[in-house]
């Protein structure tokens, strides 16, 4: 099955839209897949809300390794197939999944051992504990079929298919509704399992589409039978696929290291400001929708615009998401800081939490736009296999500046729990100004190269008369 799409022929601003909207569609519900999760913890104690919130830098290390290895191989196939070079892409493709069921194995292994001690590290103790674990352990156990839905997205993103992941998101989401309920209270033959079966509800959503996308790639050609003589591990692929996917992982740890940084610093002033972050950055994550839809649609098309050399539509990708994305979070900006409080009272009826998450809220809603920046800056990089910066701009603003930040703005000059939230904000806006520059710079190297190699391959003009050596 060909993509119904042309990535590197049909207009940019159509593939933008064609490319981001699914995206951003099926990020929405699984963000609201997310937010049933967050509702139905609320349900059973602000404690075990507390616990879903202690266990997302966890569990975000499943999605960190996930995305990497995903945006790694997407980078790779997508330009193999804008190089017009097939074999190449069904070689990374059954790479990728050699690549990534080693490491969800591994993965698996070491969260069920790491997990307790690092959640004592954060201070997590007693019934608490124990929550924390009930729902984290499941998890780590279904660490395969995350990864493996990572893996076939990236394939099809590279195909410009979008709206199959599109598609098992939406599904996922409307089992959770119903699933979710079920195992955590129980009933027609299940027992009830509290946050567990939250956990359990999740997992087997992820195997289910593990089945659905399998089939979706198999249509592409890019997975087929031969594939299963090409998936015994290369050196060289593996290589690539670290070289590409390691970075963007480790950047998405930073994030999840960042959350470890901000829970800590948060949990200074009481489990209800750890609550209230964690309610904050789901509503934040929906408002963010657009962005992450352009985040991949911009990956997709550099990725095939660079392996064909077509730099210019590069440009054009870039710039027009920006544009997009930043005219998108002006509104974005408008609707947080006007509804906050109300939005956190959707999750909790806890006042302290409310207050703490509506404070949260009206600082973020100011760095809508620094997001922006940096999911397209990053993709984009990302695309033209310039993946370091992301993992070094990632350390910047996710460890090594908040940490002096909020220690001086929220304990030393005793700003409290708001000296965390514009201590963020503040870090993430100075990121993303190093992201424009750096993307710039990166941009015009590659134009001077492609001008240099175009001048030589030109060469002066044949001089008349007989060739050296002739008569």
């Amino acid at each position: 099955m060909k993509s119904s799409v042309d990535l590197i022929r049909d207009p940019i601003p159509q593939l933008l839209v064609r490319l981001a909207v699914p995206v951003g569609t099926g990020f929405f519900f699984n963000t609201m897949f997310n937010v049933v999760d967050t509702f139905y913890g609320g349900l059973i104690s602000t404690k075990a809300l507390a616990a879903l919130s202690l266990s997302f830098p966890l569990f975000f290390i499943v999605l960190a390794l996930g995305a990497g290895t995903s945006m790694g191989a997407t980078a790779l196939i997508g330009h193999a197939l804008g190089s017009g070079n097939r074999e190449d892409a069904e070689l990374y493709a059954a790479q990728a999944v050699s690549f990534g069921v080693l490491h969800a194995l591994l993965l698996t292994a070491a969260g069920l051992v790491a997990s307790p001690a690092i959640f004592r590290l954060m201070g997590a103790s007693g019934d608490y504990l124990a929550l924390a674990l009930a729902y984290m352990n499941v998890l780590f156990a279904g660490s395969i079929f995350f990864m493996g839905n990572y893996i076939l997205n990236s394939m099809l993103n590279a195909a410009g298919d979008t709206k199959s992941f599109r598609n098992f998101l939406v599904t996922g989401f409307f089992l959770n509704l119903a699933l979710d309920p079920w195992f955590m209270y129980g009933g027609f033959g299940i027992p009830a399992m509290g946050i567990g079966g939250i956990a359990l509800a999740t997992v087997m959503i992820q195997a289910a589409g593990n089945l659905y996308l399998l089939g979706r790639v198999r249509r592409t050609g890019l997975l087929s039978g031969r594939s299963w003589r090409l998936m015994a591990p290369r050196r060289e692929a593996f290589r690539r696929l670290f070289g590409q996917g390691f970075p963007a992982s480790l950047n998405m740890l930073t994030v999840s290291l960042g959350i470890f940084v901000i829970t800590w610093f948060a949990g200074r002033f009481g489990k209800e400001a750890v609550a209230a972050y964690g309610i904050g950055t789901r509503i934040e994550q929906i408002v963010l929708l657009p962005a992450m839809g352009l985040n991949v649609a911009v990956l997709s098309l550099v990725a095939q615009n660079f392996g064909a050399g077509k730099l210019a539509r590069v440009r054009e990708a870039l710039s027009r998401a920006l544009r997009a994305g930043l005219l998108m979070m002006v509104a974005g900006t408008v609707l947080m800081m006007a509804t906050a409080a109300p939005l956190v009272g959707l999750f909790t009826d806890d006042p302290a939490v409310v207050a703490r998450g509506a404070g949260f809220l009206r600082v973020e809603a100011l760095v809508l736009g620094a997001y922006v920046i940096l999911y397209v800056n990053n993709s984009a990089l990302q695309g033209l296999q310039r993946p370091a910066f992301a993992l070094w701009i990632g350390l910047f603003r996710q460890i090594l500046a908040p940490v002096p930040v909020f220690w001086l703005l929220a304990l030393r000059l005793g700003w409290g729990l708001p000296g965390i939230w514009w201590g963020f904000a503040l870090v993430t806006w100075s990121a993303a100004a190093v992201s424009i520059l750096y993307t710039r710079r990166v941009m015009r190297e590659l134009e001077a190269e492609a001008d240099l190699l175009l001048a030589a391959n030109s060469g002066p003009p044949a001089a008349s008369g007989p060739a050296p050596g002739g008569k």
